[in-house]
């Protein structure tokens, strides 16, 4: 669509180009004809007002003529014979292209023309009223999920996960355990927050010996002697479930029991160790290095990337998500706080501001190579057709004023050699 629009300009353009021309020569003819139809008949005994139309016609059609060799002279050799310093613009195109480059660079990308011209600009400002219309703020939303879409789709999906694999393990690995875990479990033990832990172990205990007497009666006899009679077994055996079933329910029911104290004392010391003691130190490394290597967790790891992706894609595709739409009120109100919010303005400008003046001072050279480059690429004759293409229409008034301004300086100098000779 972009290229039919463009087409259809320079189609435009071009037909502007061939009418202003044949206006141009018609002016040249004009003259011509005028100083013929008025030679002629002076030869045949007309007035001598005739000399003054002769005289403004021949001025005229020196004056058409000096300025169409000067016209034509930029863009092609005149008649097609090679004058001298003519067709300028293909002979002259890369001198042209680097001239406009260092004229843009100078003119343009200088570090104080950009800051003066963002800081004239008031962008903060213009940005926050902008973004605060829902309307805007719902197209700048599709657009950065059109663009999460794009990304989550080209990125392939093994690199990622190989990233993210390297990634999450290195960071897990280079980082010990036992002192934060300690930590943590130390302020635990402190706030008394692993009570409950403890009530529901306690809890269950209980409930496990009491529902598993027969279990306990065939532990018993099966570590008893083998001369021992079995009725002596089985009453021993109901002995010592009911001395378990009596403490699993003292420390179950006793929050002051020996038993808790000691399992406090016990998380306690460990918490510690677990922060200082080099040996248990180690041996949670360990442990995390079985954890973070085990075939289980990498697969979890992994696969964490295509569970995120997935979302990514369902959420950037529905306008109604979550992610969208909290994107969209975090946009406006951004805008709300721009428009009124004068310390984060000035902050916004002075940063888009040292942005710009960042991208010209250390990137100008590479703008205007762009052009210079550019330029160089275009062939001579397509160059001249193009800039011919845009400014050509206006140039033939020069002709044009060339053959008016001819004709009058004619008659004004035939006048003035008229009244003094």
């Amino acid at each position: 669509m972009a290229l039919r629009r463009t087409q259809l300009a320079e189609e435009e353009k071009r037909q502007g180009l061939r009418r202003m021309k044949t206006v141009a020569l018609g002016f040249l003819l004009g003259a011509a004809a005028v100083f013929l139809v008025s030679s002629w008949a002076l030869s045949a005994g007309g007035g001598a007002w005739l000399g003054y139309v002769r005289a403004a016609a021949e001025a005229g059609m020196v004056g058409a003529l000096a300025d169409w060799f000067a016209v034509t002279a930029l863009f092609r050799y005149p008649l097609g014979i090679r004058i001298p310093h003519t067709a300028i613009i293909p002979n002259k195109k890369d001198q042209l292209g680097s001239s406009l480059g260092e004229f843009v660079s100078n003119n343009f990308l200088a570090e104080q023309v950009v800051r003066e011209k963002i800081r004239n600009t008031d962008l903060a400002q213009r940005l926050g009223q902008w973004l605060a219309k829902p309307e805007n703020s719902a197209r700048v939303t599709a657009e950065i999920a059109t663009v999460v879409r794009g990304a989550v789709t080209v990125l392939r999906d093994e690199d990622v996960q190989a990233v993210m694999e390297q990634a999450v393990a290195r960071r897990v690995i280079d980082k010990q355990w036992g002192p934060p875990l300690g930590k943590i479990l130390g302020k635990v033990v402190e706030d008394g927050s692993h009570h409950k832990l403890v009530d529901l172990m306690c809890d269950r205990a209980y409930e496990w010996v009491r529902d598993n007497h027969q279990t306990v009666l065939r532990v018993v006899t099966d570590r008893a002697p083998s001369w021992s009679p079995k009725f002596v077994d089985e009453l021993l055996a109901d002995k010592v479930y009911g001395e378990v079933l009596s403490f699993a329910w003292a420390v179950k029911v006793d929050v002051n029991h020996p038993m808790r104290q000691a399992l406090d004392r016990f998380l306690g010391e460990f918490a510690r160790d677990l922060q200082s003691d080099p040996e248990t130190i180690d041996r949670a490394e360990q442990v995390k290095t079985q954890i973070v290597e085990h075939p289980q967790v990498q697969e979890l790891i992994g696969s964490a990337w295509a569970t995120a992706k997935e979302m990514l894609l369902t959420a950037a595709e529905d306008p109604s998500s979550e992610l969208r739409v909290r994107l969209q009120q975090s946009l406006t109100r951004l805008g709300g706080r721009l428009s009124g919010d004068d310390p984060l303005r000035g902050k916004v400008d002075k940063w888009a501001e040292d942005v710009a003046a960042y991208v010209v001072s250390n990137y100008a050279d590479d703008l205007t190579t762009l052009i210079t480059d550019t330029v160089e690429r275009w062939d001579a004759e397509e160059t001249a057709r193009k800039v011919e293409l845009q400014v050509g229409r206006d140039l033939q008034f020069i002709r044009i004023n060339g053959t008016v301004v001819g004709a009058l300086a004619g008659l004004a100098i035939y006048t003035v050699g008229q009244l003094l000779f």
